[in-house]
């Protein structure tokens, strides 16, 4: 026993210490997240231990925790048989477990329920590797020597108890023929003692210790095989999960003092894998191969080639696969006074990481990359809270701002916002074209008069044809309400969400600088959106360059009128309506709740729901991330059209939306569907308009 424990777990060290060193070459190792200790805690309870996220998988998740709280149990019995190894004592557990005690038979029969649980849930997983074979799960030997190992040794441990009851009743008679009795303690050994009870002395002592050591060393063998398998997850989920960002799901991390990183030749953004940070590789370490964040990839759902799980598992094997290489550089910059060996100051440009190959495209295709609509529903599903929305970006970012490498339209779209300040490529003396004919306040011809609330109209609804006629909408209904409000106009820009999510984070600081100077010029307090992106960028995103404000989408503010009285909805409307979840309002910002409250307080209308397909599951329309301003990847089908074909599916006849990028994505695939005289596509804020005052519907 000592042989092999000690070994094992010196073996276990070792590979240990590989993985901790490999794990300190990322960058950023000063900045390791600590702060909001509480919040984190209760975050490993419920993620973690909790295991929140399995239950939206039910049988899966259910097979995962009766293993996990399974593990948890028989982690004592393991360390008691460790400890029967040196005492010739079979009933010996820690003195306040011993099978004569009342703890040690409560423990048994505890054991014995999760030895069965266990048993149960390794069935199911091999009945989903062997037989079901979903595609989201990755296949080789490993996922099913580590099933086996873990059924073997369930079955070892049963056998050990059967033949050690044996053993202690023949040492109590005390040379007598013992009478064995059922023990309801210990119910599976129980059985197997009865069934072993004529067997000869010597084939009990044999299958006691067959049992015995089956058991302590595949519990040594599975411990060596985490830091080389999938299952390193084991030991790295719940560090990674009290580490995860809490910062909002929409909000990326900015790049600090681009010009003077520029100016040094520093990389921007991620380009050699020893520039991702401490937290990115830990989240490599603990990717479980689940699929989840895959199956739910609107991008892998359309036949793209892009995978979230395949870009973590591939970066990670590289990171493994360059190992010695990695550890060898950072012993050498360390020792020669090149770097300070713990990640702080290490980046890619330096001498010390030229031997590196860039990870686009020889881990992650540009195909890849490109088909991410960062609309979150990866980081959504993933039970280990990986970000791997940040990762794509980070990638794209180097792309971008170092290659010029960005498919075509894409590129057009910068070149339109940095000339015109809109990715529509439309002047900005036309930005309130939008408006002829109707009472719109502009900010600049106020003379410094105060405003409840600033109108940020967006790119989209001053430019796009359909989207106009949301902004319209919203006019008339402040108008009604006696909001004292007013637009920019004219000097309204894009947000810069556009350029941020495609990469181009210096595009989008230009820009965020640029009206964060009038918006703070004009003292602006309150902001009112029609669009998520604008929403998401300007609440969440815009405080890093010194932008704060309070800031509203159109769903919540309206709803908030009608319940103060302020907007009475009154006409009927009769409309079977379902509502698309715009990524960026309910993913990323938890808004879910009021634009479903607005409508049901529309009289006529009645809501209908996606079977599956809503609220956080809601999948994307196809436009975020870029994707508005490029071609779809390559690929079996159309985001837009596998969406409005869900949304179709409830039969209704209205689609609503509450962003100005679903509504073109959406009547877009209506349109080209020729379903569009069957089923309309309308903003909250017009079907509420309809209501409040019908007269107005045409305007």
């Amino acid at each position: 026993m000592f042989f092999i424990l000690v070994g094992g777990l010196l073996f276990f060290a070792y590979s240990a210490s590989r993985r901790w060193r490999l794990l300190w070459i990322g960058r950023t190792a000063s900045s390791l997240r600590t702060d909001r200790v509480g919040e984190r805690i209760c975050g490993v309870l419920r993620l973690a231990l909790g295991q929140e996220r399995l239950r939206r998988y039910p049988v899966a998740g259910l097979a995962h925790q009766a293993i996990f709280f399974g593990f948890l149990v028989l982690l004592l019995r393991s360390l008691i048989l460790f400890a029967r190894g040196f005492v010739d004592d079979p009933e010996f557990g820690y003195w306040l477990f011993d099978s004569s005690t009342a703890l040690g038979n409560i423990y048994s029969i505890i054991k014995d329920v999760y030895v069965a649980l266990v048993f149960a849930g390794t069935l199911v997983f091999l009945y989903y590797r062997l037989i079901l074979k979903p595609k989201r799960l990755s296949y080789g030997f490993e996922g099913i020597l580590i099933l086996l190992i873990i059924l073997v040794m369930m079955v070892a441990d049963v056998v050990y108890d059967g033949a050690n009851q044996i053993v202690i009743a023949n040492q109590n008679a005390g040379g007598s023929t013992p009478g064995l009795t059922f023990l309801i303690w210990e119910p599976l050994g129980s059985m197997v003692a009865l069934m072993l009870e004529s067997s000869p002395e010597s084939e009990i002592a044999f299958i006691q210790h067959a049992g015995f050591w089956t058991h302590v060393t595949l519990v040594l063998a599975f411990l060596n095989l985490l830091p080389y398998s999938k299952h390193f997850h084991v030991i790295t989920a719940i560090p990674n999960v009290y580490l995860r960002d809490l910062e909002p799901g929409g909000k990326l991390e900015t790049i600090d003092d681009i010009e003077d990183r520029i100016e040094r030749e520093e990389t921007l953004g991620i380009r050699r894998i020893n520039q991702f940070s401490v937290h990115d590789i830990l989240d490599f370490y603990t990717c479980t191969e689940c699929g989840r964040c895959t199956d739910h990839c609107p991008a892998a759902r359309t036949g793209k080639l892009l995978s979230p799980k395949t870009i973590i598992t591939g970066l990670r094997d590289f990171l493994y696969a360059n190992e010695k290489t990695l550890l060898k550089k950072e012993t050498s910059t360390t020792d020669d006074g090149d770097g300070d060996g713990d990640g702080d100051d290490q980046d890619a440009d330096s001498s010390s990481a030229s031997y590196l190959e860039d990870l686009v495209p020889s881990v992650v295709s540009d195909e890849m990359l490109w088909a991410c609509t960062t609309c979150g529903a990866c980081e959504q599903e993933c039970p280990v809270m990986i970000d791997h929305v940040q990762r794509i970006v980070d990638l794209r970012r180097h792309l971008v701002m170092e290659n010029g490498d960005c498919p075509t339209t894409l590129q057009e779209a910068f070149q339109s916002m940095e000339v015109t300040g809109s990715p529509y490529g439309v002047d900005a003396s036309e930005r309130l074209q939008w408006a002829d004919g109707l009472a719109v306040p502009v900010r600049s011809e106020m003379d410094g008069e105060s405003i409840e609330i600033l109108f940020w109209v967006g790119c989209a609804s001053a430019t796009d044809e359909r989207a106009k006629r949301i902004a319209r909408a919203m006019t008339q209904l402040l108008n009604l309400a006696g909001i004292k409000w007013a637009a920019l106009g004219n000097e309204e820009m894009c947000t810069g969400d556009v350029a941020r999510r495609a990469g181009n984070e210096f595009l989008f600081q230009m820009m965020a600088q640029q009206n964060i100077e009038i918006l703070n010029g004009y003292e602006t307090r309150k902001i009112l959106t029609i669009c998520p992106h604008c929403y998401n960028t300007l609440k969440h995103e815009y405080p890093e360059i010194g932008g704060n404000y309070d800031v509203l989408h159109h769903t919540d503010f309206l709803a908030q009128l009608v319940s103060e009285g302020k907007l009475k909805p009154a006409a009927h409307v009769d409309a079977t309506v379902v509502y698309h979840d715009s990524c960026y309002l309910g993913r990323y910002n938890g808004i879910y709740d009021s634009p479903r409250d607005l409508l049901k307080l529309i009289p006529g209308v009645t809501v209908v729901e996606p079977d599956v397909e809503t609220r956080d599951r809601g999948m994307c329309c196809g436009a975020g991330g870029g994707q508005m301003f490029k071609e779809d990847e390559p690929g079996s089908g159309r985001i837009n059209f596998a969406r409005t074909d869900q949304l179709c599916a409830t039969q209704a006849d209205t689609i609503a939306t509450a962003c100005p990028f679903c509504m073109r994505m959406l009547t877009d695939a209506l349109n080209i569907n020729e379903r569009a005289d069957e089923i309309q596509q309308l903003d909250l804020a017009e079907i509420l308009l309809q209501s409040v005052q019908p007269s107005t519907v045409n305007d």
